[in-house]
């Protein structure tokens, strides 16, 4: 647990990378709101122990899920019948269309796929979620919802389609805070499931712009440390690199798989999970292409196919 400012706290575990996700705490005066849950009943339990001395005397009555990625909404069940659980509209499209029996079935893909995604989400306890899956939000919105909860006025943005169908933020005045979900990845490397590309680097300023129209000065991202307002352009930066980088190689007609393995990451070699880089090269190829968002077993066979090439071109050396 993390104390970031005023009644706003975050739970960010020490590594952020593969379903090792945060969540956010906003306590107000009797009432508190909770941002996210996490992968599994266990974690999630865990992460709601800690969490309890901080908003003594005022429970949570209200949990935001910021979007339908399981990492942020299998431990949904573990929440008291009496919390409403608000997300977008789109988010629930997507939790209704990737639940825990999806996730759980990856890993039994034989070949790369099934092997890269064991390695990814094994430690979870997902499984034991299929027969009994977690809560879907009981609320929904589209665009843009205000919150009260325990006198603290919170903003719900939807900013997506861009990491996901839906990503929304929440957007905390009171404390100078926003809860910035998967629209930014802080020392790490984000992925795009649905996009566009330019949809998400929208999102990024439009964070920014949070500064100037409601006093935030930090950011909860999805996964990893809490940062100043002022790094989210970091975010676009990649997007933008991976944009161009991915564009040039289409029109010269090189494979996703090409593309992917030909790109130098330069400034952005650092960050953990560089396999990501293939599946946004994919998403990015698809949308140049006018067709579907790919989907989640094509994204992970990119990302698998790229570790592995990478891996035996390191052994070579």
């Amino acid at each position: 647990m993390q104390h970031v400012a005023g009644g706003t706290h975050a739970w960010v575990p020490p590594r952020g990378g593969w379903g090792h996700s945060n969540t956010g705490l906003i306590v107000g005066e009797g009432a508190s709101l909770l941002v996210d849950t996490l992968f599994d009943r266990p974690r999630t339990e865990a992460m709601l122990g800690q969490m309890a001395p901080h908003h003594e005397g005022a429970p949570i009555t209200v949990a935001v899920n910021t979007h339908g990625n399981g990492d942020h909404w299998f431990g949904n069940g573990v929440l008291h019948a009496d919390v409403e659980i608000v997300a977008s509209a789109a988010s629930v499209l997507d939790m209704e269309a990737v639940g825990p029996a999806t996730v759980a079935s990856l890993p039994g893909i034989p070949g790369p796929i099934g092997a890269f995604t064991a390695s990814c989400f094994g430690d979870f306890a997902i499984a034991e979620l299929v027969e009994d899956p977690p809560r879907l939000p009981g609320t929904t919105f589209t665009g843009s919802r205000e919150l009260s909860v325990g006198g603290v006025e919170v903003l719900l943005l939807d900013l997506g389609p861009a990491h996901t169908r839906g990503d929304t933020v929440v957007v905390c005045p009171r404390d100078g805070v926003v809860l910035a979900g998967d629209l930014v990845f802080a020392e790490g490397t984000p992925i795009m499931w649905e996009g566009p590309v330019e949809r998400w680097i929208e999102a990024c300023t439009r964070l920014r712009a949070l500064g100037a129209d409601h006093g935030i000065t930090q950011v909860v991202p999805g996964h990893g440390p809490v940062l100043p307002l002022a790094r989210v352009g970091e975010m676009a930066d990649y997007l933008s690199f991976v944009a161009e980088e991915a564009g040039e190689r289409h029109a010269r007609g090189l494979t996703v798989e090409e593309a992917a393995r030909d790109i130098d990451l330069g400034p952005f070699a650092h960050l953990p999970e560089s396999e990501r880089l293939a599946a946004n090269v994919l998403a990015i190829y698809r949308q140049l292409e006018g067709g579907p968002a790919p989907t989640g077993p094509e994204m992970f066979g990119c990302m698998a196919q790229w570790a592995r090439a990478t891996a035996g071109a390191e052994e070579g050396e």
